[in-house]
């Protein structure tokens, strides 16, 4: 009969669970009853390891042949050197980890929507900016409309005072008639366009 996993574990230095895998990994022997015969165990695992990566121990002297089996288990157990063989190996230098990829991603997310409500600000910034020039003032406008109207229909009440005498001469009848005629038409062409009232809603 055998030793039992821990008991093994206890023998060869090593975690229970370092044992399991070893075990499961096919590296060490195990009986049908499930114990393991620790001198066969040994061997094995010696074979399957690499001698550098071997750590010194000194192991316990074996117990007497006339011993029972299970006056092993009473031995101190050795110093837990080769646990470090079992532990999960650390992240590879300059790797980084899942924490700070996940900080990494959070600081370019929070500098990518910066840079979108600036650029959000820089838009409205020049939409104000053109309605500053496309907007006037409704007051300023309509003083405006009604200056240029004044000075249209000033320049059409004159007008036919001037052409009156050169048309008359042209069609060869009398100038005072023609200006009379002109004045007549072109007083009732503006009393028209008196009537368009401009709109600035």
């Amino acid at each position: 009969m055998g030793l039992s996993v821990r008991a093994y574990a206890r023998h060869r230095g090593v975690s229970h669970v370092a044992v399991m895998k070893a075990v499961r990994a096919g590296r060490i022997p195990q009986e049908v009853d499930g114990t393991i015969d620790p001198a066969r165990a040994d061997a094995a695992w010696d074979a399957q390891t690499d001698p550098a990566k071997r750590p010194a121990t000194v192991k316990a002297p074996p117990a007497a042949p006339s011993a029972p089996a299970m006056s092993v288990t009473a031995t101190a157990p050795a110093p837990l050197q080769r646990e470090a063989v079992t532990a999960p190996a650390p992240a590879a230098a300059g790797g980084g980890s899942s924490f700070d990829g996940g900080k990494a991603a959070g600081a370019n997310f929070a500098q990518a929507r910066t840079m979108h409500e600036v650029a959000k600000a820089q838009k409205a910034r020049i939409q104000v900016q053109r309605l500053k020039d496309e907007v006037i003032d409704r007051a300023n406008a309509l003083a405006m409309v009604f200056k240029l109207a004044r000075q249209e229909r000033d320049s059409w009440v004159t007008w036919p005072a001037r052409v009156a005498g050169q048309m008359a001469a042209e069609i060869g009848i009398d100038p005072h008639t023609m200006q009379t005629l002109l004045e007549t038409y072109v007083r009732a062409h503006l009393n028209e366009l008196a009537d368009v009232k401009p709109e600035f809603r």
